[in-house]
């Protein structure tokens, strides 16, 4: 069954020994965050829970995702790939025709149901509400860096509704917070939350907003998952989890939102004013300079009477993030092969910070198709913002950055096989672009070159171990005594 709340999952961790608690005294002013950067470097953190922070009565989580377990946990399963195919599923599956064949049918619709959204009048987040006096300082929100213009949620999810077709979004945006009463909402450009606020404003109207902190996994997941345009990321929860999640109405605002959530806060955003915002030390490593984003306005709160404040950390990769990157990469791997079924497998590194850099393998077919793959990714969802892509042969790893840069020395040519793109959308936080959303791309077509692409020398064969010396080798190894592991795989690794 899957994890109703995010204090469900906490309670599994800690009894698995997944989970550190911090009794110690702790301040959300820069300390809890160096902490859990320390933890998360390390590349063997737990989850962390800090049970007594400064000034405040709720226990900050943070770490929570950080490991590739732990998100197999959350999320109940090993491969990830197994939300893309049931999407995939869902868009190929035909209403058959004639009545017996539809009623075998009826199972698999039954199923479909079963993942969407159900809307109840109350549930753990509507334990209190505050629609009097609310106030953002009554919660342990972080200051991350020194010269981060302030404390900031890192981890809410932020949720809007379309205002011609009222399909729900969920994003994970930074806030900075101003005042008890006020925020910064940084919602890119490219973002939907953006573009729902930006349809808003052409009619002068403000956008209704809630912003939620904690829930279960699978939903926590989903706001960070780049969903296909049109689905409602609460349907993609439900696929996640194969069960739908419960919703309840806001009080102050047309939201509906996660009835096991712990904290969450209703809003408006003006569509007339604009703030300086930042500057904030982000995921690239580089502190993002100030700019002007939208005012939002504290209406409303409800939360769990004792509720979890769950927070994440941001900075030189590798942190959290990099494993939610990791699971989203394979989520949609089925999805990228429905619209481009050449491709094999694909990979972001993380120290890419997953829109830097892509790398692609394809069973090749044709001449010039590794820049067909590139310029359809490019075109496809997020993969837009995408600076660079490798596109390399089956027969390279794309996860092994050896076999990677193998492939791009010994099958690319910088003159022939590189392709510059300008004037192309980028990443708003890409500190090297010459303008803010707007770069080039770079693709690199490391996949073995044909005549019909201007190599006109003879193709060079690859080097490999007989069979019969392989053979004898591994006969006789146990009698060397040299004690080298995996070695059917070894020549492939060197």
């Amino acid at each position: 069954m899957p994890f109703e709340s995010l204090s469900e999952f906490v309670e599994k961790l800690d009894k698995i020994g997944e989970l550190k608690r911090v009794s110690v005294e702790v301040s959300a002013e820069l300390e809890i965050a160096e902490i859990m950067r320390r933890m998360m470097y390390s590349r063997n953190s737990p989850a962390i829970l800090f049970e007594n922070v400064k000034g405040y009565s709720i226990p900050v989580l943070g770490n929570a995702f950080g490991s590739m377990k732990r998100l197999q946990i959350g999320l109940e399963m090993d491969d990830f790939s197994e939300i893309g195919n049931r999407i995939v599923d869902l868009t190929r599956m035909k209403i058959p025709s004639g009545m017996l064949n539809r009623l075998k049918m009826l199972p698999k619709l039954s199923e479909i149901g079963d993942f969407g959204p159900k809307i109840v009048d109350s549930g753990p987040v509507t334990e209190v509400q505050d629609t009097n006096n609310p106030s953002l300082s009554d919660f342990p929100i972080l200051k991350s860096f020194e010269k981060d213009a302030g404390r900031f949620i890192t981890f809410g999810m932020t949720i809007t509704k379309h205002p011609e077709t009222g399909i729900r979004n969920i994003g994970v945006y930074r806030i900075q917070i101003l005042n008890d009463k006020q925020a910064i909402m940084h919602w890119q450009i490219h973002k939907r939350g953006a573009q729902h606020f930006q349809i808003s404003k052409d009619t002068d109207k403000p956008t209704e907003v809630a912003i939620v902190i904690g829930s279960d996994p699978s939903t926590i997941f989903s706001s960070i998952a780049p969903v296909p345009e049109g689905m409602d990321k609460f349907l993609f929860s439900g696929i996640s989890r194969k069960k739908g999640i419960k919703l309840v109405k806001c009080r102050t605002v047309d939201i509906e939102v996660p009835s096991n959530a712990e904290i969450v806060f209703e809003g408006i955003v003006d569509p007339n004013k604009l703030v300086l915002e930042g500057p904030f030390g982000d995921h690239t490593g580089y502190y993002t300079p100030p700019d002007y984003f939208p005012l939002f306005t504290l209406t409303g709160i409800m939360r769990r009477k004792n509720p979890i404040y769950l927070t994440t950390v941001v900075g030189k990769p590798i942190l959290e993030d990099a494993y939610f990157g990791k699971v989203i990469e394979r989520s949609f791997l089925p999805l990228i092969q429905m619209f481009q079924p050449e491709v094999m497998d694909f990979s972001m590194p993380a120290a890419g910070w997953f829109q830097g850099l892509g790398i692609i393998s394809i069973k090749k077919r044709y001449p010039g198709q590794a820049k067909k793959v590139m310029m359809g990714l490019w075109g496809l969802g997020q993969l837009a913002l995408t600076k660079m892509f490798i596109v390399v042969d089956n027969d390279v790893d794309v996860h092994s950055m050896d076999e990677v840069i193998w492939a791009v020395t010994t099958r690319a040519d910088p003159k022939r096989d590189t392709m510059i793109i300008d004037y192309m959308p980028t990443d708003t936080l890409d500190p090297s672009s010459p303008l803010v959303n707007l770069g080039s791309k770079l693709g690199i077509d490391a996949t073995t070159k044909w005549k019909e692409e201007g190599y006109q020398r003879d193709i060079q064969e690859l080097v490999k171990v007989d069979e019969s010396t392989k053979q004898l080798v591994d006969n006789k190894w146990k009698l060397y005594g040299l004690n080298l592991e995996n070695l059917s795989n070894l020549n492939n690794n060197l």
